[in-house]
């Protein structure tokens, strides 16, 4: 008989309860759970595919080793042999720094990579961390850090209360939401619109999110942060700044009045091409509405001036009085947070402790960016990569130039790839450790629920039981730090144990912690779960703001509600003025270069991304329910850019950029606006080796392959994967 099973949804960031049906040990549907406290019964294509991607003929079953040159079929023992053999022998004789480590944006979907790559990287010592965020998001990390002084402090807009919503680069409607945890963000935008607010969506496509909005703004692509800007001119020069109860909180407010001066509604308009008017009604506006938000995301931070625009952003909510209060901006508060503090000076936030060995990049929040990953690995010397490990990225196509990157990989002394597929990064490892189907792994947002528009909690054990032959993904994961380590045969729940000794002897002599002065031992032994990562997370809660623990979430399998957002300030500030920090340092430092920005008039067409419900950058194009349709790989253009080219829809066209060309196929589209074109990120499942059935029958094109890697957000190490100049040509 067919049974129900509950499970949280890890295919995006909206985090949607589910109902799956299950057939034995198959999961033969997945419906929206209506009873799920946060989603309420919201699904999408993607979470009625579950059952298909865990089902997945091409995902892995029992890892793989290089022997002979041939990734081949081994046991987990083998694998591990094979890893413990090699990698510790390599960093004694080339010293930590020989390894590097690459986390995927996957990596946020599971437990496993929310517990476990931190302690690889202390098990490691090594400073070469690349990840996602360099490819994505690190802009608001850093304007966060900058600002509050904790690059994690990320607001998110509070869509159930607001009165005006301004988006920026931002397309929820078919992303569900980034840097911002909301199921049916469609219908939270609708129902903005049904109680009388303002939706204002600003974006160079008319998306399916710009369709639901009072006003579209296209401006040219890569000037969000000039638009802000004098958006933020705007408000001070006509005295329309109303910060409330956060003036007293707030540094620079003059200096920031200055700064700002250059940036003009009429300076700003050409390079923007929007009209002045169209500016100052804008901020006119966000002033007078009752409550508003700010909200901008991948499309104005992966582009040149992309942590100005980030800052910017809340540069508006505190302008305007909507930081940290209710219907405007606010801070969530997970169940696993730090418990709240009193107000006091922090550490602040710190660019650049150290930089990368080949071309000096700077880190940020303890990362390199991922587009200095290949000349770190090509570049001989002391410190050269010699060692990867990967743990569900891709970054042959998520990272500029792929090719470079795909030769450099190959050449390595030794590759590690946690990843249930053979794809076109895994393919060149030494050893492959696939996890296990979604199905059979546990479950619970640790970095989603920090950016939640409702403060909530939810576990999800697994719904199947651990199939055979399988290893759970956090057991992977600590069998894995114990063999590149050199303590391979070592118990791996010791791996669990060591971090929960560590962290309660840290809270116990913490005077802030709920545990001040406790025995860690006694704590230890308090501590409820069928296995370590429950254990770590009932340690969690247990340390966290709201007095739960695991016990409460297992009583409660649709989830504990915890409340709506709330206002934080000052107690989260960890600047060390223990103010908000209007213009840091290096953000004045930067905004000579957004000044020679009002000069530039591209005269070539630019090439923007583009989202789509039934994708998520490259994990789910081997889900045929998910591929075709609108989902598909191809170069949007403008009627008039394909009339003055010579372009015809369905037919093809060469594209050119710092990095290379591509041929792709023309959708000719009045949706994107004039001097623009968009293609999808995350394709190009065309390369030999891969085990990716499905996706190698449309594989696409990899759009990252137009850039060279060499620009980049210098503040954050961002990769600008929008608003670069292309050239287009017509092909037979």
């Amino acid at each position: 008989m067919p049974r129900t099973a509950l499970r949280i949804c890890p295919l995006c960031e909206a985090t949607c309860g589910l109902t799956l049906t299950i057939e034995g040990t198959e999961v033969t549907g997945a419906r929206g759970d209506r009873e799920d406290i946060f989603s309420r019964g919201f699904i999408c294509p993607k979470g009625a595919a579950f059952g298909a991607l865990d089902a997945d003929p091409d995902r892995l079953r029992t890892p793989l080793v290089r022997r002979d040159g041939k990734l081949q079929e081994a046991t987990w023992d083998e694998a591990f042999d094979a890893i413990a053999a090699a990698v510790p022998a390599l960093i004694g004789n080339y010293g930590p720094p020989c390894a590097g480590v690459v986390l995927g944006n996957p990596n946020t979907h599971t437990m496993a990579g929310a517990l476990y790559p931190p302690v690889l990287l202390k098990a490691l010592a090594t400073r070469n961390l690349f990840t996602a965020s360099t490819l994505d998001q690190m802009p608001k990390h850093v304007s966060s850090g900058l600002l509050f002084g904790d690059p994690f402090a990320i607001p998110v807009p509070d869509l159930d209360r607001t009165d005006f919503l301004l988006l920026i680069g931002a397309n929820p409607v078919e992303s569900n939401g980034s840097l911002c945890t909301a199921p049916d963000f469609p219908g939270r935008l609708k129902a903005l619109r049904a109680r009388g607010g303002t939706l204002v969506v600003v974006d160079p496509r008319r998306t399916r999110t710009a369709r639901l909005a009072d006003r579209h703004l296209a401006p040219r692509p890569g000037s969000d942060a000039l638009l802000l800007a004098a958006l933020a001119h705007t408000l001070l020069a006509e005295k329309l700044t109303d910060p409330g109860a956060l003036a007293e909180h707030l540094e620079g407010i003059g200096e920031l009045s200055e700064a700002l001066r250059p940036f003009t509604p009429q300076e700003v308009a050409p390079a923007c091409d929007l009209a002045p008017e169209d500016i100052r009604l804008l901020a006119r506006e966000l002033a007078a509405a009752p409550t508003a938000a700010v909200y901008a995301r991948i499309g104005s931070c992966t582009v040149a001036h992309g942590t100005l625009a980030s800052w910017l952003v809340d540069v508006l909510n505190v302008l305007t009085g909507n930081l940290d209060r209710p219907g405007g901006a606010l801070f969530p508060l997970s169940a696993t947070a730090s418990a709240p503090r009193a107000a006091a000076p922090g550490r602040g936030f710190a660019l650049g402790r150290w930089a990368s060995r080949v071309s000096g990049h700077p880190e940020v929040k303890g990362e390199l960016p991922m587009a200095a990953l290949a000349e770190e690995i090509e570049t001989p010397g002391e410190g050269q990569v010699r060692v990867v490990i990967s743990v569900a990225a891709n970054p042959v196509l998520s990272a500029p130039d792929g090719d470079r990157l795909d030769r450099a990989l190959s050449g390595l002394d030794f590759m590690v790839s946690v990843d249930p597929y053979l794809n076109e990064t895994s393919r060149h490892a030494h050893v492959v450790l696939p996890p296990p189907p979604p199905a059979q792994s546990a479950h619970f947002d640790f970095a989603f629920n920090g950016f939640a528009v409702h403060n909530q909690a939810r576990y999800s054990p697994p719904a199947i039981p651990l199939e055979e032959g399988r290893m759970d993904e956090c057991e992977i994961h600590a069998r894995l730090i114990l063999a590149v380590t050199g303590r391979h045969g070592t118990d791996p729940a010791s791996v669990d144990e060591a971090v929960i000794a560590d962290t309660l002897a840290r809270a116990a002599a913490d005077p802030h912690s709920p545990l001040s002065g406790t025995d860690p031992a006694v704590q230890a032994r308090m501590l409820a779960g069928r296995n370590g990562p429950e254990r770590r997370l009932d340690m969690m809660l247990r340390l966290g703001p709201y007095d739960l623990a695991l016990e409460d979430l297992r009583a409660a399998p649709h989830g504990v509600d915890l409340g709506p957002l709330a206002s934080r300030l000052p107690g989260l500030l960890k600047t060390r003025s223990g103010r908000i920090e209007l213009l840091p340092g290096p953000i004045a430092a930067e905004l000579p270069r957004l000044r020679e920005a009002l000069a530039e008039r591209p005269d070539t067409l630019v090439l923007v991304g583009r989202r789509h419900l039934r994708s998520n950058n490259s994990w789910l194009h081997n889900v045929p329910s998910l591929t075709g349709g609108s989902n598909r790989c191809t170069l949007q253009v403008h009627p008039q850019d394909a009339g003055r080219l010579g372009l015809a829809d369905g037919g093809r066209a060469r594209i050119t950029a710092d990095g290379g060309s591509l041929e792709v196929p023309v959708e000719v589209t009045d949706a994107i606006r004039a001097g623009v074109v968009s293609l999808p990120h995350g394709w190009g499942h065309d390369r030999p080796g891969t085990r990716l059935g499905a996706a190698a029958v449309a594989p696409g094109v990899n759009v990252n392959q137009l850039l060279d890697g060499s620009r980049l957000d210098p503040l954050s190490g961002t990769a600008v994967l929008n608003g670069f100049p292309v050239e287009l040509a017509p092909l037979p």
